[in-house]
This record gives C-alpha cells, structure tokens and sequence, in this order.
C-alpha cells in the first residue's frame, strides 16, 4: 500500500502545461462553430489560462504556438502571464499553414521553401529567448500523397540538416522536442510518421533532441504505454501532447476514449520516477473544444490527467513486484486494476482544499463569474482561432 503523505506529495509536484489554441474558436474541416467571449489575443489566452491554474494549482504554464500567438513583443506578454500567475511555457513552429508548405516545408524539394521554413524556426528560438522558454516543439506535416512524388531517402537528409541548424542555434538550458504523426495530411509517407524516426533524428543530434508522444497519433491497438517504456529507458522522452482519439486524429478531451490507457501510461511515468518537473518530461495538453465550452474543458481535462495520475501513483508496486516475480498472471493484473478502480476524487479534492483550492474545480469557476464577464467584455475585434 502506498503512503498517502508521499501520493499528495507528487500530485502537488506534477505540473501540465495548457495549449493557448484551446482556448480559441475551433472544429472539423466542415465547420468552426463559435462560442462567444472566446479570447481575441494571446494576451487574453494567457488570462484564461490563468483560470485554469487558478482553479487546479497545477497548471503553471501556457504553451504558445507561432504565428498563432504572434506579438510585436514577447518580453511583455511574459510579462503578462507572470503577472496573472503562470508563465509562457513550450513554443510550438507551424509551418504548415502556407501555401508554399504544399509540398513540406523543411523537405520541400525547392531549397527557397526550405530557407523560409528554417527561418521560422529560427525565429521561434529568437521568441524562447524573449519569453524564458525551455522548450521548441516541432511537428512538420511533411509527407508525400503518392508513389514516386519524391525521393524519400533525400527528404529525411532534407529533415536532418534543417533539425541541426535548429538544434545549433538553442541556448543554454533550451531543448528541441520532435514530435511524430503516423499519417496526416499525407496519406503515402509521412516524414516523421513514428517514434523510431523521431528517435533516429533526436540521437543523431544531441542529448537536448528529445521525443515528443502525441496520444492521438497512433494506429488503432498500438500499446502507446510501451513506447513510454522505452523512451523513458533511453532518457529521450520529451513530454506528452495529451489527448484523446476514437478514429484517427481526434484532438478530443485527454481520458475521453480510453481513460485505461491513459493510467497505463502515467503507471510507466510513475513507475520511471518521472513525474516531477526536475525528471524533465513535460506534460502539455494538446486538444481542441470544438463544441464545450473552453476553460471548463481545460478544468476537467488537467483533472483527468491527476485523477489517472494519482491512480497511477497507488499502485502497490510491492506486490505488483511480487506476483510478476512469481509468474502470477492474474493476481499482477489484479494490482494493477485494483488501482484503476479506486475512486480518487475525495483524496483530490482533500488535496486540494489543503492548497487552499475549492475542492471541485469546475464548479467553483463556473460559480466565479468570469464566463459571464469575458462575455460582456470581449466584444468587437476577431476571436482567436486556427490561423489567428
């Protein structure tokens, strides 16, 4: 059995990091549907964010992503944020949203396209130094739709000399985080489609090249957690974009599809000792709330995450220990679900009125008032959304 003392202990340690996209207008390639009193700047996102922080104690930081979030001065929207209780955390590049980017970005067969694609995330390293940053995340929707269209070898050279310019210009303390997608939006190849590529590029350049797992970027079955495993034994996982899928890509609320999978994971993480912030592993939330309202979303999802966390956490790894040495199949099993099954709330909600927080998240936001006040508030200019 698990000391309670030490449970609360990492919970209060375990911080997740929110996607300043989530709190924009968003959806499918059919239809965005709006929602009012959505922010209209990354100013007003990072005050959204702090809500969510305010209401959980564990989400410190806001991960931006360029030029979603694009400021004349980024010194003064950390600023912002620190003055509003949290910080400016990872940096996220797109470049897939040009049309030049039609044909990949940093594999582009033109060298033109390629510059300007490495210039981007060269800037991007310019932004971490302005807001303190520790983190680039790169995703690169590189990839080719059918046979032949290009050479394959040569786009993963293309891949690496762009991933060392980058990797060449971080600063002390800074690191490169690659994340990989198994398809989208190419259908033939993918760039970075697994973790084995990502891991590949990440070792060929330097121990701060570190492997970014995206929940939702699998095939069906795939048994995400021993790819947790492995990262973890290596020293190269990165962090988690958490999510949750039920086809391909989703983006939907961490938990939502498969809250199993989700304690499977945090059960390696905890397993590893890779819970704390000093372990180096972030924990972001990468997901869209194309139908539910924004920042209760991000409440319920960052309590989705401690709740199979603290799951994780109570497992009596002595036992566990105990049966597996003993080949009993079943009883090893048993401990582990006999952790899943236990009902953590009330001891999050002690931990959390022991931080001086109400004991239940949502409803004391919804109770603050502050739904209804960005509403009245936030009226005229564009609502954020994808591409702004």
């Amino acid at each position: 059995m698990r000391d309670l003392t030490a449970v609360k202990d990492a919970l209060k340690n375990h911080q997740i990091e929110l996607p300043s996209w989530a709190f924009g207008n968003s959806g499918t390639r059919f239809k965005v549907f709006g929602q009012p009193g959505v922010p209209r700047t990354p100013y007003e996102k990072a005050s959204d964010a702090a809500q969510v922080h305010a209401y959980t104690g564990v989400a410190p930081s806001m991960a931006v992503h360029i030029p979603w979030d694009k400021v004349d001065d980024y010194e003064a929207l950390a600023v912002h944020a620190k003055n509003n209780g949290i910080r400016i955390g990872t940096v996220n590049s797109n470049v897939f949203q040009d049309d030049d980017y039609k044909l990949g970005s940093v594999c582009n067969p033109d060298p033109r396209v390629r510059r300007k694609a490495l210039a981007h995330l060269l800037d991007c390293v310019d932004i971490m130094d302005a807001t303190g940053s520790r983190d680039l995340k790169l995703w690169f929707a590189d990839g080719t739709n059918y046979p032949g269209q290009d050479d394959i070898s040569a786009r993963q050279d293309r891949l690496a000399e762009a991933l060392a310019a980058v990797y060449g210009r971080l600063g002390p303390g800074q690191r490169m985080l690659l994340e990989y997608k198994l398809f989208e939006p190419s259908f033939y190849t993918t760039d970075v489609p697994d973790w084995g590529t990502s891991l590949l590029h990440c070792q060929a350049l330097g121990p701060r090249a570190m492997v970014v797992v995206d929940t939702g970027h699998h095939a069906p079955g795939v048994n995400i957690e021993f790819i947790v495993a492995l990262l973890l034994k290596a020293g190269r996982l990165g962090g988690f974009d958490f999510n949750s899928r039920f086809y391909a890509d989703d983006d939907l609320m961490v938990g939502a599809a498969d809250p199993f999978q989700l304690f499977r994971i945090t059960h390696e993480v905890v397993k590893a000792g890779a819970l704390a912030p000093a372990a180096g592993v972030a924990y972001m939330l990468d997901q869209c709330h194309n139908i539910e309202p924004k920042i209760p979303a991000q409440i319920r999802s960052v309590m989705n995450v401690q709740e199979a966390t603290a799951k994780a956490l109570l497992v009596d790894t002595g036992a566990l220990g105990e049966a597996q040495r003993a080949g009993d199949v079943l009883g090893a099993n048993a401990v582990l679900m006999d952790a899943y099954n236990t009902d953590v709330r009330p001891l999050l909600a002690g931990l959390r009125e022991e931080l001086g927080l109400a004991p239940d998240p949502v409803s004391a936001y919804l109770a603050s008032g502050y739904g209804e006040k960005i509403i009245s508030e936030r009226t005229g200019g564009s609502p954020a959304g994808w591409g702004a």
